[in-house]
């Protein structure tokens, strides 16, 4: 994490963290973080069907993903969810510590973004620094400038329910 740290300040990167016991589900982070500024988020990481694509989707925490219909909005053919060691692989993180700050691990830009337009235009929203023990409040410029700077592209979708 301190690589992590290290990383956000040398791009002038803010956030706001908070501490708090292992975090797995949308349940477990409403018993257990305590309150932060900003919409809370799921981060799904998916693969398509032949395994050559990998994606990193940012959707509100209430928000049910319908996988059919995101591959009709985005263009990624019949996703899944990727496994544990492509997702280690990928970006260098365990589940349940998914999120937007794990692009930093990808330095060879194989992950797609796609944001949901809800969670793209609130001002701040919640990211594990990658791992699920931690979460920091990222700003919308925040987002803006961690992406700009791992050099990754991202599509701003409606994610259908």
């Amino acid at each position: 994490m301190s690589d992590l740290a290290a990383f956000l300040s040398a791009h002038g990167i803010a956030c706001e963290r908070v501490d708090h016991p292992a975090v797995f589900t949308i349940e477990d982070v409403e018993r257990d973080v305590p309150p932060l500024p900003g919409a809370p988020t799921k981060n799904l990481f998916l693969r398509d069907k032949k395994g050559t694509r990998q994606a990193l989707v940012v959707v509100g925490a209430h928000k049910p993903v319908d996988l059919r219909a995101l591959a009709a909005s985005t263009g990624f053919e019949r996703p899944s969810f990727g496994s544990p060691d492509r997702l280690l692989r990928c970006l260098g993180i365990a589940p349940g510590s998914v999120s937007l700050l794990a692009l930093v691990n990808d330095t060879a830009r194989a992950v797609e973004v796609f944001i949901d337009r809800d969670i793209w235009t609130a001002d701040a929203f919640h990211c594990h620094p990658l791992v699920n023990t931690a979460t920091f409040s990222l700003t919308h410029a925040g987002a803006e400038a961690l992406l700009a700077a791992t050099g990754h592209s991202y599509r701003i979708v409606d994610i259908p329910a």
